[in-house]
């Protein structure tokens, strides 16, 4: 009878042991289109993440050492980025907490304790004497939780979960301040060829004055060309004032992100040139998995799930053994005699196993709040996954188009400063009024300026697509970009 209980017991504890409750961690599937729509071709498949794939320096398909030296400066002094690798260090510590419940606690001390036990302890009428004692104690003590329902267990995989959620979050930073380093480089270097346009323009229109001055002091012409010529100068001053403020504002911005204080910053000027290369359209689908805010978005939906688990072995026993194991005595010569050693099995306080009555649904709640929790990552994944193929096609489609609006800017840019060269010799012959040089000059300027921003839009989609597509790629050639988008044509 005896055997057959004990075999009982410990059939019973073999099959609380093996019963975890944390349920199967299922990732949702994300609808993914088989291609996009604004790449040229390529087969594309379900994204997966895969963090831990190399990106490389993505920003070296540009060809330009200044950006490289920038980068490595930001990497080694970006505040943010500093910030996301002490976020991650927090997130690999608390999983180093989590993990440690899984082994015994082990504890020491001695010291003294005194009292005077009241007489109803020692069975004695309440108005007899007790003396108060002193014991010395010197012990080291045990405690370990037994992990019937996984409760520990579910722990740690949410901890790692979230230290690898840490980890995909810093590349997210730093893929992050990477494109906003070479977005800020692009616009000041962008604002460079506007100064250098405004420059020209105020040079041309300052000799443009002193033309009409001296016809003017000839008697030539009426004061009205004069006070016209003197108009574009100072507008021409103005407008490029204006993009050395911008050009100011842009560098400290940059200054910024390579963790320096704006004064000790300087750029010095030059201009931007149209990109030799640019993102082939049709790339594989990996480097969309390789999206570090997918990798994020999916362990926090892992940690989430394991929360789960965690909530619901609220609702089962927890075992937990002690012991302690030392020495006590009344005086202190006495203590590490052999005949003082003691030693105890089971809680100093409370008890071994605990099982859960009534608590009033707070069980219930906290599970249920778990599950909402899960449910909130599902769908905050399922976004981020939306959102990062709406930032491909974006700049799929801005690259696209811009091809198209170059080739159109640079047959504006033409024709304007074709216009122009005829008013000016139409007016040196007296057929127009001096009003049709200055539309032409406005028009010159105005053109040249669009073709400048688009240089700069053209780079700053390139950096957006590489950034939406989780950065650089390996084993793939840029496409040159005389074969998307055409030369820029001398005017």
């Amino acid at each position: 009878m005896k055997k057959s209980l004990r075999g009982m017991a410990l059939a019973a504890l073999l099959v609380l042991t093996g019963c975890a409750v944390a349920p199967p961690y299922d990732p949702p599937r994300a609808e993914v289109p088989a291609s996009f729509k604004e790449a040229a071709g390529g087969s594309w498949k379900t994204a997966q993440p895969a963090e831990a794939a190399h990106r490389g320096r993505w920003w070296a398909v540009f060809g330009d050492p200044v950006l490289d030296q920038l980068q490595e400066r930001a990497a080694d002094a970006n505040q943010n980025l500093k910030a996301a690798v002490a976020r991650l260090a927090q997130a690999r510590a608390r999983l180093g907490e989590a993990r440690a419940d899984l082994y015994p606690r082990v504890d020491a001390g001695a010291g003294p304790t005194r009292q005077r036990p009241s007489p109803a302890s020692r069975g004695l009428p309440a108005e007899a004497n007790t003396s108060p004692s002193t014991l010395w104690r010197a012990q080291a003590s045990v405690a370990y939780e037994v992990d019937l329902f996984g409760r520990v267990a579910a722990g740690v995989e949410a901890a790692s979960a979230q230290a690898e959620q840490g980890e995909a979050l810093l590349r997210s930073v730093q893929l992050a301040v990477q494109a906003d380093v070479a977005q800020a480089y692009f616009l000041v270097r962008e604002l460079d060829a506007g100064q250098e346009l405004y420059g020209g323009t105020v040079a041309l229109r300052e000799r443009t004055l002193a033309l009409i001055q001296r016809r003017y002091d000839e008697g030539d012409i009426s004061e009205l060309d004069l006070a016209r010529a003197r108009t574009e100068l100072a507008s021409a001053r103005s407008e490029a004032l204006d993009i050395a403020r911008q050009r100011a504002a842009a560098e400290h911005a940059l200054a910024i992100l390579l963790g320096q204080a704006p004064a000790t910053f300087s750029l010095p000027a030059r201009p931007l040139a149209r990109l030799a290369v640019s993102v082939p359209p049709g790339l594989p689908s990996e480097l969309l998995e390789r999206r570090p805010d997918i990798a994020a978005a999916e362990r926090a939906m892992a940690a989430a799930n394991a929360r789960v688990g965690v909530a619901r072995t609220a609702f089962f026993p927890r075992l937990e053994l002690t012991g302690a194991l030392g020495y006590e005595s009344a005086q202190l010569g006495d203590l590490f005699n052999w005949s003082s050693r003691t030693f105890l099995l089971g809680p100093l306080v409370g008890t071994m196993l605990t099982l859960p009555i009534f608590d009033g649904g707070r069980r219930e709640a906290g599970l249920q709040a778990a599950r909402a929790a899960y449910e909130e990552e599902a769908a905050n994944y399922r976004q981020t996954v939306l959102t990062a193929f709406k930032e491909v096609e974006d700049n799929l489609a801005n690259l696209r188009i811009l091809a198209d609006q170059y080739r159109a800017q640079d047959e504006a840019v033409a024709s304007a400063a074709r216009a122009a060269r005829l008013s000016q010799i139409q007016y040196r012959e007296g057929s127009v009024s001096y009003l049709d040089v200055i539309d032409a000059d406005r028009s010159v300027l105005q053109q040249r300026r669009v073709a400048t921003r688009l240089d700069g839009e053209l780079a700053r989609s390139t950096v957006n697509l590489i950034r939406a597509l989780g950065g650089g790629w390996e084993g793939q050639a840029p496409a040159p970009a005389a074969a998307l988008l055409p030369a820029r044509q001398p005017s």
